[in-house]
């Protein structure tokens, strides 16, 4: 035996017989069991009890009428009450103690036969138990051998249902609780081997039913490439064994359902049907499947047919889909699971078959990757064109009908035609990607390839919708985005046609076609559905948002140690600044949205590109402190030595300025350019200034030799200012000197000081009204009198008029 089952003592209780036979002479079970205990003698339970009943009555009788006649008669009977009161106490004991015998030996007496009961009755359980489970035994070991009888036989599907069976049977044996069957760890290990070796038959004729052919794992090879070298080889019977009849594919396929497995086999067979057939299918234009076909088997292969260029169209991948999955269906899967599968018949009846085991194992993935390679690139890239799109539709809808039909999709799947008809709102969605996308690489090119921007120069922007027109068709090019010359002022009087346009200078060839990007999607948005212009308008708004995050950072580190591109960005922000001005407006009929503007964006424009090139700024001023500080301070000029380094100081400087102007030249516009180099220009005649005007002592020679250094400046500085190509045309800039160096005639009078005589001096000074005056304050003026002239009266009285000067308010 497997177990051996405790048996209790079968102990005969005599009170317990002498109590049955005393109920059976008519006694009670209580008397029985008192009689047999010895403790009930001459009288029966209950002649006392109805003794003591009477007694009671009795009593009860003698209080009522005491009571009466103490208080209704007032009788005074107290020595009968107290009578009366020690026989109730009496009785009461006698109660009491009748009450705890029979708590005390009859409560026992019928626990001890309770207690025998439940252990009889649980050795009858387990005694049932144990043949509940001997015979679960009998059926597992006939089970495992009519397993072993069908495995060879290639039957698989009854072998299925008795290895199902004998998993049942160990499922139920181990859940046994307080029974530890040695042979069950050697049952459990043998049905483990037992599925294992069932699972590796099935496993092994799939294969056969399945064959692929894999081209080995390269990376190197294309996944075009590694597609036409592949290979599946579909049956539906395998050939006879000998004598053994060949299984079919449902057979295998059905006891794979059986024992839980067909999923997990689908799914591997799904991964590399998606990604050696399916996905190649739908992203190759050239890749076409070849399908050849035997009795009960078939053989795919792939080849490469023209050119693998461009997107293929929707149509084309579907009717190479539809190949490979009509041969899957005619060969393999077109097989109905028996009830007693996993699934479950469907509610209309229909039995599930193993195409929708597949179709839901693939089935998302698959339609993820024809909605992202294919229909994506099917939407039109132009409104105009949404009309063509029926036909896309019409080739999605008769690809899902094919799919459902083949049952691979169930009735509810409908997400390819969904996202097909909602071309829509994916076309704005698309057109907002690749606006986006576009602007990006845009901001992300070379800036330095630059295109000349004039007044007078037509811009390559797309047709606008003529706002007043009822046809919104109707389009002018817009040659100019700047007004009209406006209305005269006088009769005589006209603006210039030029007035309010963007001044001529270089911008990025890339901020032309951003700016042209904008214009083109703003038209799109205004012949678009009415719930997609917002969206395309703001996208519009995120191009130019983009660009204030996205450029900065880029080319950060080109704008700071490259000057023309810093000039370039800051032209480009001004550029992209004044078309925002007008660009919501001219939009706003079109959009039907009042609100559509841009023109809160053009401060933010403005700012950047001020930042970037007063930082590129600050750089140059910085070098320029750098050359001059090499200048010993212009003291002792009369050395060679001391001469020489301030006459190459000057020289540095000046050398900077002209190759700054060659940067910048033909690339800022006039008055900037002219802006920016009289700052340079200033700050470099100021720290000469301040540095010759703090010397103490100028010699004679040393103020003639300061003052040829100075005329270096003089001479050369005004050739920095060529903002043109045409030498002619900047002339006039050159002249207009001191209206862009505010130090330039304070330098020049500088220059008069120091080769002029005292009273020469005196007179510039003109009591604080002369150009010495303005150009210099009096405590300047002085300095520069006590460094030139030695101290003598003349010089005393010289400074002293200068002080009278100062003194009376005049300077």
């Amino acid at each position: 035996m497997f177990l051996r089952p405790v048996v209790p003592c079968a102990r005969k209780s005599r009170s317990i017989m002498a109590a049955v036979e005393a109920s059976t002479a008519g006694l009670s079970l209580v008397e029985a069991v008192l009689a047999s205990s010895g403790r009930l003698q001459k009288e029966s339970l209950g002649g006392r009890i109805a003794r003591l009943s009477s007694r009671v009555e009795e009593l009860k009788g003698e209080v009522c009428n005491l009571i009466s006649q103490r208080y209704v008669e007032f009788l005074p009977s107290m020595q009968s009450a107290a009578d009366l009161e020690s026989e109730v106490q009496e009785l009461s004991g006698s109660i009491d103690r009748l009450k705890m015998q029979i708590e005390n030996e009859v409560q026992h007496d019928l626990n001890v036969a309770i207690t025998e009961f439940a252990e009889l009755k649980q050795q009858l359980e387990r005694d049932t138990l144990i043949l509940t489970l001997l015979k679960q035994l009998q059926e597992f070991d006939t089970a495992l051998k009519q397993l072993n009888v069908l495995l060879p036989q290639k039957k698989y599907i009854p072998a299925a249902r008795q290895l199902n069976k004998t998993r049942r049977i160990m499922k139920v044996m181990e859940s046994r609780r307080g029974f530890e069957l040695k042979i069950l760890k050697a049952l459990s290990r043998e049905l483990r081997v037992q599925t294992e070796n069932t699972l590796y038959l099935l496993g092994k004729d799939w294969q056969q039913m399945a064959a692929w052919s894999l081209p080995p794992p390269s990376k190197e090879m294309s996944s075009l490439e590694s597609a036409t070298r592949t290979e599946l080889r579909l049956s539906s019977v395998l050939p006879k064994d000998g004598p053994v009849t060949g299984p079919s594919v449902a057979s295998v396929l059905q006891a794979f359902a059986l024992l839980g497995e067909l999923r997990s086999k689908f799914q591997q067979f799904g991964g590399l049907l998606l990604t050696h057939i399916l996905k190649p299918l739908i992203c190759h234009p050239s890749l076409q499947p070849c399908l050849e076909e035997r009795p009960d088997s078939a053989t795919l292969r792939f080849e490469a047919v023209g050119s693998d260029q461009g997107h293929p169209l929707p149509a084309e991948v579907f009717a190479k889909l539809k190949v490979v999955l009509r041969a899957l269906h005619q060969y393999q899967l077109d097989v109905p699971l028996e009830p007693s599968a996993e699934e479950e018949e469907e509610e209309d009846g229909r039995r599930p078959v193993l195409a929708e085991v597949l179709g839901d194992v693939i089935g998302k993935e698959l339609s993820n990757c024809l909605i992202q390679d294919c229909l994506v690139h099917s939407i039109p890239q132009n409104s105009s064109k949404l009309g063509e799109y029926s036909e896309v539709i019409r080739s999605v809808e008769e690809f899902q009908e094919a799919l459902k039909e083949m049952r691979f999709f169930r009735e509810d799947c409908t997400d390819l035609l969904t996202y097909a008809r909602n071309v829509n709102g994916h076309f704005a969605d698309k057109k907002c990607q690749d606006v986006i996308q576009a602007a990006r690489n845009l901001m992300t090119s070379e800036i330095h390839n630059t295109i000349k921007v004039t007044p007078d120069s037509p811009e390559a922007l797309p047709s606008l919708p003529d706002p007043g027109a009822g046809d919104q068709s109707k389009a002018l090019m817009l040659r100019d985005v700047t007004p009209k010359p406006a209305a005269s002022l006088e009769e005589e009087t006209r603006l210039s046609r030029h007035t309010l346009s963007f001044p001529a200078c270089r911008i990025s060839d890339s901020t032309q076609k951003l700016v042209a990007l904008a214009y083109q999607t703003l038209q799109e948005a205004s012949v678009s559905v009415e719930q997609h212009r917002l969206q395309l308008f703001y996208s519009v708004r995120n191009i130019f948002l983009l660009f204030c995050d996205v450029v900065p950072m880029y080319h950060k580190e080109n704008f700071q140690k490259l000057p023309q591109l810093a000039a370039i960005h800051h032209n480009n922000c001004m550029y992209i600044a004044h078309h925002l001005l007008t660009l919501g407006h001219q939009f706003q009929g079109n959009l039907n949205d009042r609100t559509a503007t841009f023109v809160d964006l053009v401060p933010g424009f403005r700012k950047l590109g001020t930042e970037c090139f007063m930082a590129q700024m600050q750089v140059q001023k910085e070098e320029l402190l750098e050359r001059l500080s090499s200048a010993r301070n212009f003291s002792n000029v009369d050395d060679e030595e001391n001469y020489s380094a301030a006459n190459k100081a000057l020289r540095q400087v000046l050398h900077q300025l002209r190759r700054l102007g060659k940067v910048w030249q033909d690339v800022l516009p006039a008055n900037v350019y002219c802006k920016a180099m009289g700052t340079l220009l200033n700050l470099a005649l100021t720290e000469i200034l301040s540095r010759i005007t703090s010397l103490e002592d100028i010699s004679a020679e040393n103020a003639d030799r300061l003052h040829d250094l100075c005329q270096i400046m003089v001479d050369e500085g005004p050739r920095v200012f060529v903002p043109l190509p045409e030498e002619e045309q900047n002339r006039p800039f050159q002249e207009e000197v001191p209206v862009y160096v505010p130090r330039w005639m304070t330098f020049k009078e500088l220059m008069l000081v120091l080769q002029a005589s005292l009273q020469e001096i005196v007179d510039r000074w003109a009591d604080g009204k002369g150009p010495l005056a303005t150009a210099f304050p009096a405590t300047e003026v002085k300095n520069l009198i006590r460094a030139l002239f030695q101290n003598t009266e003349r010089r005393a009285a010289a400074l002293a008029k200068i002080k009278t000067s100062l003194e009376s308010g005049l300077f």
